[in-house]
């Protein structure tokens, strides 16, 4: 088992009693409860912090991270080859079989986009946003295949208002709304590097969403992922709502079920520019470790693929309790450092076996294209334009 900090603050709402955070409100507590905020493990934390057991020290991996054997990491087919035909076969019928969901990670709050919520903001025109293309790409599938394909949202307490209004204002995007589901992940409190709270300049504490390792744990909670189940669901295709070319492809798929894994990641050739986690050997086991568990002189070269956080799940495997490790992240807000703790989704690779798969980066079938800012928008309209439009600019 290898060393994080996992075992210093254990999974929400693990049998710790209950805990009072000194300095709430009522109306703070009530609103903070609503989205899963576990006083105990806040508690835990700022000790942790204030004794220095959650550091960016207690962040790196203390075994070694060599490169996956040979053959480990596959590469996606090309598109005219029988492979990938007979792949393509496989994921069109199981989503006619209506055995495909579609997750979208969109909490956060888009600090580069000027703090807006970035899902509604508009792409192609004015009426197609992130999220109105998500689900133009879930009708697209559908339409090939047949069947029929939910769709999950992850919102935080930050963007969950703004995008449930977002699709009423939309129409649903023609979208079935009784196919259409949304879920909240978890949110804790920033602290300051003494383990205090950190408030902002307004007096009121400040909430985070602790990352998007709350996914699993979020959809079981939820009740979502027991029905997705009973339904006759069985893979769940789970993407950032910022990474436009995270659509779904029933090659992906198939390589999936193929695979016969728990998880598929999805991995992107590694350019010069590019920072990021990636599948090394750790501990006898492949696995994701991200670049903020990377020890002092570590050399990630040693792998040329990166994370791109889209994943293809076997949905039973996720039906249980992770024990995923906890990480010190330190953000400016308010022009001021605060210290919030972390989890990662790609960490449940160190839990379930896994299938790791290069994709395309370039061209209509690129497989990721993250917009990141504003600027990343205009950049990227005619590799977009070319993805959704088939270079229609129209």
């Amino acid at each position: 088992m290898q060393a994080s900090p996992g075992n210093l603050a254990k999974e929400r709402h693990s049998g710790y009693p209950s805990a009072p955070v000194s300095g709430l409100s009522a109306k703070q507590l009530a609103f903070l409860a609503q989205y899963g905020f576990d006083p105990a493990l806040q508690q835990r934390w700022q000790e942790d912090v204030a004794a220095g057991r959650l550091a960016k020290a207690r962040n790196l991996v203390a075994g070694e991270l060599l490169a996956p054997p040979p053959g480990t990491l596959k590469k996606l087919p090309g598109s005219a080859t029988k492979t990938a035909k007979e792949l393509e076969r496989l994921g069109n019928e199981a989503i006619a079989r209506g055995e495909l969901g579609v997750v979208v990670l969109n909490g956060g709050m888009a600090t580069r986009f000027g703090g807006v919520v970035k899902g509604v903001v508009p792409v192609l025109g004015k009426e197609r946003s992130f999220l109105g293309l998500m689900i133009e790409d879930v009708k697209k599938a559908e339409a090939r295949a047949g069947g029929k394909v939910p769709v999950f949202l992850m919102n935080s307490f930050a963007t969950d208002a703004a995008t449930k209004q977002h699709f009423v204002e939309h129409g649903g995007f023609g979208f079935d709304a009784d196919r259409l589901a949304h879920f909240t992940q978890f949110v804790q409190l920033r602290m300051t590097k003494k383990g205090e709270l950190f408030r902002l300049a307004d007096g009121e504490a400040s909430a985070y969403g602790p990352g998007h390792g709350d996914f699993a744990p979020a959809l079981r909670r939820s009740g979502m992922l027991k029905r997705f189940l009973d339904g006759g669901g069985k893979y769940l295709f789970v993407r950032n709502v910022d990474n436009l070319g995270a659509r779904i492809d029933p090659v992906v798929l198939g390589h999936h079920i193929k695979s016969k894994q728990d998880a598929t990641v999805e991995l992107a050739p590694k350019w010069p520019e590019d920072v990021g986690g990636a599948p090394y050997l750790l501990d006898g086991r492949v696995q994701l470790v991200e670049q903020l568990r990377f020890p002092e002189g570590f050399d990630p070269s040693i792998v040329d693929v990166f994370n791109t956080n889209t994943f293809t799940f076997t949905a039973a495997a996720l039906d249980r309790d992770f024990d995923l490790g906890w990480y010190y992240v330190e953000k400016s807000v308010e022009d001021k450092k605060a210290v919030q703790i972390e989890h990662l989704i790609g960490e449940l690779t160190a839990h379930v076996s896994t299938n790791w798969l290069q994709i395309r980066r370039s061209g209509r079938q690129n497989r990721f294209l993250p917009i990141k800012a504003p600027d990343d928008l205009l950049a990227a309209r005619e590799e977009i334009v070319e993805m959704y439009d088939g270079g229609d600019a129209g």
